[in-house]
């Protein structure tokens, strides 16, 4: 366990799996180490891959997955997953083989100000019917 959190404090996802090689028959006989560790493992490859890609606006998966020590269909995989649970913007251009990050999109309040305008006239149509009913 102590080489486990060593890996994880210097974030260094090849001393993590050589823990875990190295520890295996040791790490894999309880199921909720072995979970516990799948996910931190997720958590450490996911914070490496945002290091990376962080300064580039495209960069090649086949470069990424060298920093990272992973296999390119792996990095691949956890890229467009990453994409898919917005942990951040862009595109994977498979044709060349690259990522496209994008800046973080603003958002748009248009909807949220319509839906707020409608609630206010719906309140001055109640008003007015309500003084319509008193006079009649």
């Amino acid at each position: 366990m102590r080489a486990i959190v060593r890996a994880h404090q210097k974030r260094n996802l090849a001393d993590f799996e050589k823990a875990l090689k190295d520890y295996q028959k040791e790490l894999s006989s309880d199921p909720t180490i072995r979970t516990h560790l799948s996910a931190l493992y997720d958590t450490l490859l996911e914070q490496n891959l945002l290091r990376i890609v962080e300064p580039y606006s495209v960069v090649e998966v086949e470069y990424v997955a060298q920093q990272v020590g992973q296999g390119r269909q792996a990095v691949e995989l956890e890229l467009s997953q990453m994409i898919l649970d917005k942990v951040f913007h862009g595109v994977l251009d498979q044709g060349r083989g690259c990522l496209l990050v994008f800046d973080k999109p603003q958002e748009d309040n248009t909807y949220g100000a319509a839906i707020q305008t409608l609630e206010q006239v719906g309140k001055v149509v109640d008003s007015l019917y309500a003084k319509t009913v008193k006079i009649a």
